[in-house]
C-alpha cells in the first residue's frame, strides 16, 4: 500500500507558495549579497588601516630629512675647515630645527626640577638626604624625560629628596643607689 496521502491543492493556493517560496529565495539572495558587501567593506577598511599606519609617519619623517640634510651639510663642512665654532654653532642650528619639529609632533620636556616627586612621570635613581627641600622635592634631572601629546614616552630619571634623619641619642637617667 501506499504511504503518501495525495493532497489536494487549489490553483490559488499553489499560486501562493510559488509567490512564497520566490520571497524567501529573495530574501536569501539579498542576505547572501548583504553579507558579502560586509564582508568586502571590512577587507577595505582593513586595508586602509594598515596603509594609515603605514604612511601615518610620513608628515614627521618629510620633516625629519631637513634634519638629515642639515646634519650632511655641517659634516661636509666641518670637513672643510678647523672652525669649532662654526662647526658647534652649526650643530647647535640643527638641534634647534629637530627641537621645534618634535615640539610640533607634539612632543614635550618633563623638566620636573623642584617639584614634588611623581611616579607617573618621574623615574627616582637616587635618593639624597637633604635638609633645605621638602620631602620627595625633585632635586636634579639626571636624564629628561618626554610625553607626547600627554602620554609619557619616556619617564625623567631624577635625585629625590628624603628627609635627613636625625640621630636620637637618649640620655640614660642615673640609676639611683
Amino acid at each position: 500500500m501506499d504511504d503518501h496521502k495525495k493532497v489536494k491543492i487549489t490553483e490559488e493556493e499553489l499560486n501562493a507558495l510559488k509567490e512564497k517560496a520566490a520571497s524567501v529565495d529573495e530574501c536569501a539572495e539579498k542576505m547572501l549579497r548583504m553579507q558579502a558587501d560586509f564582508e568586502n567593506r571590512r577587507k577595505r577598511q582593513d586595508r586602509e588601516r594598515l596603509d594609515f599606519l603605514k604612511f601615518a609617519n610620513e608628515g614627521l619623517i618629510t620633516e625629519l630629512l631637513r634634519v638629515m640634510d642639515d646634519f650632511e651639510r655641517a659634516i661636509d663642512s666641518a670637513k672643510n675647515t678647523n672652525d669649532t665654532k662654526v662647526l658647534l654653532e652649526g650643530i647647535e642650528m640643527v638641534k634647534r630645527d629637530f627641537v621645534e619639529i618634535l615640539k610640533d609632533s607634539g612632543l614635550k620636556v618633563i623638566d620636573p626640577a623642584g617639584q614634588p616627586f611623581d611616579p607617573e612621570r618621574h623615574e627616582a635613581v637616587e635618593h639624597v638626604e637633604d635638609v633645605v627641600h621638602p620631602e620627595n622635592t625633585v632635586l636634579e634631572v639626571m636624564r629628561k624625560g618626554y610625553e607626547l601629546n600627554g602620554k609619557v614616552l619616556r619617564p625623567a630619571a631624577v635625585k629625590v629628596s628624603n628627609k635627613q634623619e636625625k640621630e636620637i641619642t637618649e640620655e640614660k637617667p642615673e640609676e639611683e643607689k
